[in-house]
């Protein structure tokens, strides 16, 4: 089983979203799939309302 699929989507009901696939997409929209993308790759599913949201806003226009 992968980490993705141990995470409850609850969280993401809870804030307005089927699952994290389509919370992942709308930050996806909002500060670019590559940004998003490469974050993901490195913070843990557990990290989605918290340290992703601190790194996009932080990161967010920045060159990758």
């Amino acid at each position: 089983m992968t980490c993705l699929q141990e995470f409850d989507n609850s969280v993401y009901q809870a804030n307005g979203f089927s699952n994290r696939d389509e919370y992942i997409a709308s930050l996806s929209e909002e500060y670019g799939a590559e940004l998003v993308e490469a974050l993901t790759s490195i913070l843990p599913p557990s990290e989605d309302f918290d340290g992703l949201i601190s790194e996009l806003e932080d990161n967010f226009g920045l060159e990758l």
